[in-house]
């Protein structure tokens, strides 16, 4: 497909992005996305339910015909997926795919970094809410240790990755603590913190505004113990908003999709494990690519194009509007954030 026929939304928003769940599973049970008392243990362990890596390579072809060209591989938690560094392989080499990145709550990183790093993975990023080890464990719902992570990190950088993305989800009362620790631990190593605002993606998280710590609260924060100041965005329809140390300590970042939406420049598609499109973080559904994707590249093509060209979601533009304030919204397990 030619640029000139790349697919653009209701709103005129073009396909850039792809978020690819790899897994449904995960060893963490963090309470603002995959809480204990509401999945069970055994969650997303049935393989036969996952798409192939025969399957997920020919989709992600088809995505970057239609104009993807950064791929990000989430979860669940990714790197519990079998021999996901053979993946990586497989999809690093795909013509037009510029940018290829990982999530991971970081446990089993140290395992596997220079495996990723030498398939060619280009870029990780490590979900850490916390440095002390008692916020850690509660926020993760008691499932591995901060040393864990922070051993994956240094594995990550011997590996070859030099500059990791660190993000937290921020809520009021539980981990605000954390914030300047995270900033110590990590300014001047090249890494970016991001806090990321407590967000209403699925249903199970018992989310409430009152739990959400706006960034502007933050950077605030932030700013009265180490000056900052704004950077410019690398591209259009950036997630996190930009702020260097004015001591030269590297950056930090803010996603606010809370306090301050950025659907008018959305332009990311996610797709969850079994093969379901959806359009949205908080979308109601997805559109089920299996029966599509058997026909092959060429017919996956014209379909999601279709689909593309009829979204015309903005959930956080609309937050509280009766038209979307009930609806239901799929788990953020399922499609990776």
């Amino acid at each position: 497909m030619s640029d000139s026929h790349l697919p653009f939304d209701l709103l005129g928003r073009p396909l850039h992005d792809l978020r690819l769940s790899v897994i449904d599973a995960c060893n963490f049970r963090c309470g603002y996305c995959m809480p204990a008392d509401r999945v069970p243990e055994d969650y997303g362990t049935d393989a036969s339910q996952r798409l192939s890596f025969d399957e997920i390579e020919t989709l992600v072809r088809a995505f970057v015909r239609l104009g993807v060209r950064k791929l990000r591989l989430t979860g669940g938690e990714p790197l519990l997926r079998k021999r996901l560094p053979d993946l990586v392989r497989r999809l690093a080499v795909i013509p037009g795919l510029e940018d290829i990145a990982l999530t991971t709550n970081g446990v089993l990183l140290a395992q596997q970094a220079q495996a990723l790093h030498d398939a060619g993975l280009l870029r990780i990023t490590v979900s850490l809410d916390a440095l002390d080890p008692e916020v850690f464990a509660e926020m993760s719902g008691r499932r591995g240790r901060v040393g864990e992570v922070l051993a994956g990190i240094d594995a990550a950088v011997a590996a070859g990755f030099k500059r990791l993305k660190i993000n937290a989800v921020v809520q009021r009362g539980l981990n605000e603590s954390q914030v300047v620790p995270l900033l110590e631990r990590f300014r001047g190593t090249g890494h970016v913190v991001r806090f990321i605002e407590f967000m209403d993606v699925g249903d199970s998280n018992d989310w409430r505004l009152e739990r959400m710590v706006p960034s502007s609260v933050l950077r605030d924060r932030i700013a009265a113990r180490w000056p900052l100041h704004p950077v410019q965005a690398d591209y259009r329809g950036e997630v996190a908003e930009r702020y260097g140390f004015d001591d030269g300590g590297g950056e930090v970042g803010f996603v606010s999709s809370v306090s301050t939406p950025f659907c008018g420049d959305c332009h990311r598609a996610r797709v969850s494990a079994d093969g379901r499109l959806f359009t949205c973080l908080f979308a109601s559904a997805g559109a089920d690519l299996r029966a599509v994707l058997a026909q092959g590249e060429d017919a996956l093509v014209a379909h999601v194009a279709g689909l593309w060209s009829a979204r015309g979601d903005r959930y956080s533009e609309l937050r509280g509007r009766p038209e979307v304030r009930d609806r239901r919204r799929v788990e953020m397990y399922l499609i990776g954030g």
